[in-house]
């Protein structure tokens, strides 16, 4: 008996050996030291204690109208039926370049988001563009963009579908850290002017208030799913409403070259880029995109950045296409 016992026991120690340095290991990864949020609006608290402010501080019948204004239905971006995968059986393929984000379906871990600290210069007399992508976050595209990002200095805009930002809080923790705008995409990508004035309200809200528990800054921009709206639309979004100048098409023709080309034959000064976070292609177009816009001059800023630096005021309630 004495000799079954001491087996039994080496056996328990060599399981809890195998398995302390695994949890510990995961428990370091959601650890961040130098700064907390102390408030919801983007005020920072650096480590040596002092303060700064962070990201996010600075079916009423009627026609509707697209992101360029036009009357009628068109082809809306996000593809012609307003979801965010193919129609072709619902489910994104590699052949189609869409990436889902059932593989990572984990509960997330909520922690104090750190935000690098200001300092960040931009020049009002220098040429900007602002990249924009829609209908994230998808870390597997996005984490790509945000390292080509942070290796050229440049900030993007991310506007999100409420729905998946709980499935992938960590990469939305990561854009306010990098100083990254985190901008609202609507709940669960409805277009909103096919509903009433409760239904669009609740998705804003619904948005915000996903993003915010995500990472501690509410946003203060929108972009309208389909970038179409009508009168009830306006009357009850309560935020800008940022549009775009340059439409990439990439969700269509997922190409990375016909993407790239699509900015660099036309991108200017004040121009507002749209782009999407859910396919690969899209990613592949925007590491490449980074550099040549950079090494072209232009400075790679967040639409809030450049609105500041242009001295224009976003209104809610109000659709903005450039800021020229």
């Amino acid at each position: 008996m004495k000799k079954w016992s001491t087996v039994f026991m080496a056996a328990a120690a060599c399981v809890l050996f195998v398995s302390k340095p695994v949890f510990a290991e995961e428990q370091a990864f959601h650890t961040y030291e130098s700064a907390v949020i102390t408030a919801g609006q983007g005020e920072i608290q650096l480590a040596d204690g002092s303060i700064q402010a962070g990201p996010g501080a600075a079916s009423d019948g009627s026609e509707f109208h697209g992101p360029g204004g036009q009357t009628g239905t068109g082809i809306p971006e996000g593809g012609p039926s307003g979801e965010l995968f193919p129609v072709d059986g619902g489910q994104p393929t590699p052949e189609n370049g869409v990436v889902s984000g059932a593989e990572e379906s984990k509960e997330p871990v909520l922690t104090p988001v750190e935000t690098q600290p200001s300092g960040r210069v931009i020049d009002p007399s220098k040429p900007m563009v602002a990249l924009t992508f829609d209908d994230g976050p998808q870390p597997s595209v996005g984490n790509r963009i945000m390292d080509t990002l942070a290796q050229y200095g440049g900030k993007a805009t991310f506007f999100m579908v409420g729905e998946r930002v709980a499935a992938h809080a960590e990469e939305v923790q990561r854009m306010v850290r990098e100083g990254h705008e985190v901008a609202n995409h609507s709940m669960n990508h409805k277009y909103f002017q096919k509903l009433g004035a409760a239904d669009i309200q609740a998705q804003v809200r619904q948005a915000n208030d996903a993003i915010e528990k995500a990472c501690g800054v509410r946003p203060v921009l929108m972009r309208l799913p389909g970038g179409n709206y009508n009168s009830t639309v306006k009357a009850n979004v309560n935020m800008p409403m940022i549009q775009w100048t340059i439409d990439t098409l990439d969700w269509k023709t997922k190409n990375a070259d016909k993407t790239v080309q699509a900015v660099l034959s036309k991108v200017k000064d004040g121009d507002i880029v749209l782009m999407h976070e859910l396919y690969r292609q899209s990613g592949d177009a925007a590491v490449r995109l980074i550099p040549e816009l950079v090494n072209r001059g232009f400075q790679l800023v967040t639409v809030s950045e450049m609105a500041a630096a242009k001295g224009k005021t976003l209104e809610p309630g109000k659709l903005y296409s450039s800021l020229p």
